[in-house]
């Protein structure tokens, strides 16, 4: 199917729809469903694959497409997020296609998948983080796993991982979700910082689970060598609130 440099139609964005569920794959559909919790509506198709969809369609007539594009399915949304980060647009016009992306963050895989290093963003990190703190401080589970997991993708390095240690610290959400993407997060954090990270957690204010899902995760990582992650093991709060 032709998905780029095209006037998009409702017809052709129903053609689309047909096209999608032509290349479904019922058994990684089932399998996928599996991992997340409440999705219903999905066709079945492998991330690759969506990938490819989207860099084609951001190639053409983009925004029309956008206009145009629905929820029905789950790949829908994920191919919209996809869209977004592959755009050639300035950073204000990408910030406000982030936003406009936002409320379609219903799970942790639309989520996740949206993370991704948007091109104009990687110019303007310092703009883009004040955006990404004004998400941490919503009431909205996954727009706070949208920033944690941003950080983890565009900040883990020199220049911010104080600023990363210090944000990280001072969440306070009881989302499952939010927690389990601190806990990734610092993980990266550890692995990349170890020093400064190993600092961080003998002095936090992070919740028992968080903070024991953080030593779960570098000990599980094949990126700590074993006497580190012995010296991790010791480090668990044994008492859960």
């Amino acid at each position: 199917m032709e998905l780029n440099n095209k006037n998009w139609t409702i017809k052709e964005y129903d053609k689309l729809i047909v096209y999608l569920k032509e290349i479904g794959d019922e058994k990684y559909k089932n399998f996928h469903k599996n991992l997340v919790p409440g999705l219903y509506n999905m066709i079945g198709i492998q991330m690759p694959k969506l990938r490819v969809i989207a860099k084609a369609i951001s190639m053409g007539n983009y925004m029309e497409y956008l206009t145009l594009a629905r929820n029905e399915y789950y790949e829908e949304t994920v191919i919209q997020g996809l869209i977004i980060g592959y755009v050639k647009e300035d950073y204000i016009n990408t910030l406000k296609l982030i936003e406009s992306f936002l409320p379609n963050l219903t799970n942790w895989a639309i989520c996740d998948s949206f993370c991704i290093k948007f091109k104009s963003v990687v110019e303007n990190r310092n703009e883009f983080l004040i955006f990404l703190q004004e998400c941490i401080k919503s009431e909205k589970e996954y727009y706070i796993r949208f920033a944690v997991v941003m950080f983890k993708v565009m900040y883990i390095d020199e220049k911010y991982i104080d600023t990363v240690l210090n944000i990280l610290d001072n969440i306070c959400n009881e989302g499952y979700y939010v927690k389990m993407a601190v806990a990734w997060t610092l993980c990266d954090c550890f692995i990349k910082f170890e020093d400064k990270t190993m600092n961080y957690l003998n002095s936090n204010k992070l919740d028992n689970f968080t903070y024991n899902k953080v030593l779960q995760k570098i000990v599980e990582s094949n990126r700590v060598d074993k006497e580190t992650k012995e010296t991790i093991k010791k480090m668990k709060r044994k008492k859960l609130i």
